[in-house]
C-alpha cells in the first residue's frame, strides 16, 4: 500500500506558492503496538499554514523540509492496534498532507461523533474554524446581546461562522469582505445586517455609518489597513480579538502601522491575541452547540472543496488571493 504525501520541498518566504511543495509516494509501513491505520478523505487548508511553512517565529515550530504539510485532515480507521481506537472510526486531528497516517494517537485531536453531519465539518463549522469562531467570540470577545459585533474576512470560514453565532445570541452584525460577490454571501447567506466591500468602499465611512453607536466587538482576521479603519470607531468597552493576519504578508520588517494606543485609552478598550490551541480541553462543548445549531438550521454552512492530492500545491496561495468562496478543503478520497 502506497502514501501519498505532500511535502513542503522548499522553504517559502511569506505565503506558500505550489513550487515550495511537491508529491511523493512512500510505503505504509505495518502497524506496531498501540498504533493505528488511518485513511484521510478531506485534508484543510487554513491561513495557520502560512506560518506554518515559514521560518519566523511563531506558536509552533515550521514544517521540516521533505515532511508532508501540516494540516488538519479527517478519516477513517483502517485498522488498529490500539485500544482507544477500532476499525471505522472517524478521527480528526494534524494528519497532515497525506492519504494515509500511521498513528499513535498523539496527532488524533478526537473521534467524530457527529456522523449525521457530513464528514468534512469535522474540518470546518465542527473543527478548526468553527470552534476559534466560538471561543474567540463568546469568550475573548465577551459577546453579548445587543452588542455590535464587526468582522473581518467575514464571509470566510472562521468570519462567517463568527457572524453567525453572533446573530444566534442576538448581536448585530457587521461583515468586511473582497468584492461584491462574498458580501451578498455575507447579506443573504450568513444573515449579517451589513455588510462592506473593503476593495469598493472607504471602509472608515463605511463603518461610521453601518455602527452609529460604535464597535462593541471586532473579531480581526486581517490586520492592516481594514482594522485601522475598525480602530477609529470603537465604542466605550470595546473588545478586539485578533485571530488572524491575513493582511500582512511578510513579518521581516515588523510592519509598523498607525498606532491604536489612543483609540484604546479612550474607550478603554481591550485588544487580545487569539489561538484556538488554548481551548484543546473545552473543544468538545464548542462542536456540541455548532453541532446543535447545524441541525436546528441557525448556521449555514458553504465549502470549496478541490479535487485530488495535486490541487493542494496551490491552494494555500489561493486562500490568500481570496478566490475560494467557502471553507477551503481537498477532497483526497
Amino acid at each position: 500500500m502506497q502514501n501519498t504525501q505532500v511535502i513542503l520541498s522548499s522553504r517559502p518566504v511569506g505565503v506558500p506558492k505550489p513550487e515550495h511543495f511537491s508529491i511523493r509516494e512512500v510505503p505504509v509501513p505495518d502497524l506496531d503496538k498501540n498504533q493505528v491505520l488511518i485513511r484521510v478523505s478531506h485534508w484543510s487548508v487554513d491561513p495557520a499554514m502560512r506560518g506554518w511553512a515559514n521560518d519566523v517565529p511563531n506558536y509552533s515550530p515550521p514544517v521540516a523540509i521533505g515532511d508532508p504539510m501540516r494540516s488538519f485532515a479527517v478519516g477513517e480507521v483502517m485498522a488498529s492496534r490500539h485500544p482507544g481506537y477500532t476499525e471505522g472510526d472517524v478521527v480528526e486531528g494534524l494528519l497532515g498532507w497525506q492519504t494515509h497516517v500511521v498513528s499513535d494517537g498523539s496527532n488524533i485531536g478526537h473521534i467524530v461523533t457527529e456522523t449525521d453531519l457530513p464528514r468534512s465539518y469535522a474540518l470546518g463549522i465542527l473543527g478548526l474554524n468553527g470552534t476559534t469562531a466560538y471561543f474567540g467570540l463568546l469568550d475573548s470577545c465577551a459577546a453579548k446581546p445587543g452588542d455590535t459585533v464587526v468582522v473581518s474576512t467575514a464571509a470566510g470560514a472562521v468570519g462567517s461562522a463568527v457572524g453567525q453565532i453572533a446573530k444566534v445570541i442576538g448581536c448585530r452584525t457587521v461583515g468586511i469582505a473582497g468584492g461584491a460577490e462574498k458580501v451578498h454571501q455575507c447579506r443573504e447567506e450568513f444573515g449579517y445586517d451589513a455588510a462592506i466591500d473593503y476593495k469598493s468602499e472607504d471602509v472608515a465611512s463605511a463603518v461610521a455609518a453601518a455602527c452609529p453607536d460604535g464597535v462593541d466587538c471586532y473579531f480581526d482576521n486581517t490586520c492592516g489597513p481594514i482594522s485601522d479603519a475598525v480602530m477609529t470607531r470603537l465604542a466605550q468597552g470595546a473588545r478586539i480579538t485578533i485571530c488572524g493576519t491575513a493582511a500582512i504578508t511578510e513579518w521581516d520588517p515588523l510592519p509598523v502601522g498607525p498606532r491604536v494606543h489612543r483609540q484604546l485609552l479612550v474607550a478603554r478598550a481591550r485588544m487580545q491575541g487569539f489561538l484556538i490551541f488554548d481551548y484543546k480541553d473545552r473543544l468538545a462543548e464548542a462542536r456540541t452547540a455548532l453541532a446543535g445549531w447545524l441541525r436546528e438550521g441557525r448556521i449555514t454552512v458553504r465549502e470549496h472543496v478541490l479535487d485530488g492530492p495535486q490541487a493542494a500545491p496551490g491552494a494555500i496561495s489561493m486562500l490568500y488571493r481570496g478566490e475560494n468562496t467557502g471553507k477551503l478543503i481537498v477532497k483526497v478520497a
